[in-house]
């Protein structure tokens, strides 16, 4: 791992690259914590070799710190597990200049949704042939944006979107399209990351017709190019099963449109969703496992029905980003009562609102100084004005905290500063890179000023 970290500009090893497979993704050897994350004997924490007492003096609490090791190792997991298909970041979990450019250097492509995303992206000089363009409800300035920049694929996500995006094709020009079904399977961590149901609002149903319904409209464009199906069941799946399952109902819709149109699809995007440790205790999805059961899957569903096997897309997003990221905290204050213990910070769910939105537990360490006075069970809370301002429930941490100390919380790498807001006006914690005993700013502390610059007063 240190070797690696001293030089990711040299090609990974083949046996290197198997290691990262087998290991890696699933972070048997490091939990919820990047894969460079160090704890010494005497309370101190290194990140990318750097401190993180030397981050927080440096930039201040809260403080959002990513492991840029971790991430590139964790790209380079995904392609040497599925050498022979396309890997797409999803944006949504995290996106930034540096990421963007991240990801381009290694090679995978991008998974957009906004014109926010696709604008960031292609300010990093991110290819726009290695774009997909997501989104349920895609307003006509974004499409409009996505031919204009040339993004390799638009995923139709709705009936109306087909006449619109082909009316913004220009003359002599073809977009190549994917439309994205609904395979009727429930995965996911929580209900409001369930998206692969007919009860939720992305895709287009293949039982009630929306779906071939779509395939006909597409192929009936000619400024349109049906390339190929797309799926996406959830979030935070830890487990194959599901995406087998899906994969067996996309290769069958793929035959169903062979022997409608004579159109074989070259292209099967299975979306993304892979899950990830959060505590000591979790293992993520099994990478190696999950590509080659699906990669079997395929093949030998395509062969059964007569066709030749696509090329598959997967969009992880939290897999790559999650565990690559902590959050620095400072302790503010420390009140013990008769049930339980708060120990409140200085940030909370403005910058992390997943625990009151799923429910999400997470893994805390205190940082920064030793103690021997024995762990407590103990309650993290925000600063917010809102009850449910929690970070983490029925966490240990030594018993001797007080005011001052320092607490890192892991595995805040995505979903965390994408979903972050300015509640009870309080300005999102910045971003801080790290890398072979170096740390920069990639995303500055947003200031009172950034906030007052958007009140255009009475």
């Amino acid at each position: 791992m240190c070797a690696l970290a001293q030089d990711l500009t040299q090609d990974t090893t083949q046996d290197t690259t198997q290691d990262l497979t087998q290991g890696l993704t699933q972070g048997p050897a490091h939990g919820p914590w990047s894969g460079t994350t160090r704890f010494t004997a005497d309370g101190g924490a290194t990140v990318g070799g750097v401190p993180l007492t030397e981050i927080a003096a440096r930039f201040g609490t809260p403080a959002y710190v990513l492991d840029e090791t971790d991430v590139r190792l964790r790209c380079r997991a995904y392609k040497a597990a599925l050498p022979g298909a396309e890997i797409t970041y999803a944006a949504k979990a995290f996106l930034c200049r540096a990421m963007a450019s991240w990801m381009r250097s290694e090679g995978l492509g991008l998974d957009v949704c906004s014109a926010g995303e696709l604008t960031v992206a292609r300010s990093a000089g991110f290819p726009a042939e290695r774009i997909v363009f997501h989104g349920n409800a895609k307003t006509p300035e974004e499409l409009r944006m996505a031919v204009d920049e040339g993004v390799g694929r638009v995923v139709v996500d709705n009936i109306a979107e087909i006449n619109r995006l082909a009316g913004l094709v220009p003359l002599g020009r073809r977009q190549k399209v994917l439309v994205r079904v609904i395979p009727d399977i429930e995965a996911g961590a929580h209900a409001a990351i369930r998206t692969g149901g007919e009860h939720q609002k992305f895709g287009l149903s293949i039982a009630a017709g929306g779906a071939g319904d779509a395939v006909a409209r597409v192929l009936a464009q000619p400024r349109l190019e049906l390339a190929g199906l797309h799926c996406h069941l959830g979030s935070q799946i830890c487990t194959a099963e599901p995406y087998e399952r899906a994969a067996r109902v996309l290769v069958e819709q793929l035959a169903r449109i062979r022997d409608t149109y004579g159109v074989v699809l070259p292209e099967l995007d299975l979306g993304g969703g892979h899950g990830i440790a959060y505590l000591e205790s979790e293992t993520g999805l099994d990478l190696g496992r999950f590509a080659a059961s699906v990669t079997a899957v395929v093949e030998e569903r395509c062969a059964g029905l007569g066709l030749p096997a696509p090329r598959l897309t997967v969009e992880p997003g939290r897999a790559i980003s999650g565990p690559a990221g902590l959050t620095i905290y400072r302790v503010i204050a420390v009140k013990r009562g008769a049930a339980q213990t708060f120990v409140a910070v200085d940030g909370g769910m403005s910058d992390n609102p997943r625990p009151s939105l799923y429910g999400a537990r997470y893994s805390v360490r205190m940082v920064g100084r030793r103690s021997s006075a024995g762990m407590r069970e103990v309650t993290v809370v925000g600063h917010h004005c809102e009850a449910g301002d929690t970070i983490a429930d029925g966490v240990p941490l030594p018993a001797d905290i007080r005011p001052g100390d320092l607490v890192a919380v892991a595995a805040t790498g995505a979903y965390h500063h994408s979903m972050a807001s300015t509640y009870n006006l309080t300005g999102r914690p910045p971003v801080v890179a790290v890398s072979q005993g170096e740390a920069r700013l990639v995303i500055r502390r947003e200031a009172p000023e950034d906030l007052m610059s958007r009140d255009v007063g009475l």
